[in-house]
């Protein structure tokens, strides 16, 4: 898909667009119930970066570093908690990828949101797509982000690269996306929010 087609999923750009996806599911698992919801949610957002390239659209992701105390070496968006400075779930996202990747918020073109979604840690998270300029550098953050790479949006829209595996977390057996990408194991709420843009996209 080419920018003009997304952009025109997400009713051009704009604050507090309305998410298109549903957003009811928690923790990125593929089923569960309203009483795994943990005790205190806390507001976050995440930056879900796509950006043109001579091949096509991809999707920028971070690995965090190993020594982080939680998600350690995961795959994730550029992301985190939202502050009282934040006027609201863009201000976060922009702010959060500028910090972790080095990506001013004047190279990001905000297109729309998906569904929020409740992690097992406690965060509500509000995904907000947005189109990068292809000329950004990015710069990791070296005490959060061990890489930076892109996956070909081509590659998510794929139903075939969307696998379901399961694993025993907190004592229960739990479902879970998994999207194998190269040597990154992309699972949890990356893989949920990936598969939740795919579903989005194919709407039109």
């Amino acid at each position: 898909m080419n920018r003009d087609s997304i952009v025109a999923v997400f009713h051009g750009p704009g604050i507090d667009p309305p998410s298109l996806d549903n957003g009811d599911d928690v923790y990125g698992w593929v089923s569960q119930s309203g009483k795994d919801l943990p005790d205190r949610i806390t507001p976050a957002a995440v930056l879900v970066p796509l950006v043109e390239r001579h091949a096509g659209t991809n999707i920028v992701l971070t690995q965090r570093t190993s020594h982080l105390k939680s998600h350690a070496g995961q795959v994730s968006f550029p992301g985190g908690k939202v502050e009282k400075a934040d006027a609201h779930a863009e201000d976060t996202a922009l702010r959060e990828a500028e910090e972790e990747i080095g990506l001013p918020r004047r190279q990001v073109d905000v297109v729309g949101r998906l569904g929020t979604r409740t992690t097992g840690s406690g965060f509500k998270v509000t995904p907000v797509v947005g189109f990068v300029d292809p000329a950004a550098a990015f710069v990791p953050d070296p005490g959060e982000v061990a890489k930076i790479f892109e996956v070909p949006l081509d590659f998510v829209l794929d139903n075939l690269n969307h696998k379901i595996e399961t694993r025993l977390i907190r004592g229960v057996e739990r479902q879970f996306y998994v999207i194998p990408f190269q040597d990154y194991y992309i699972w949890g709420l990356t893989a949920r929010l990936l598969v939740a843009l795919s579903a989005t996209l194919k709407q039109k």
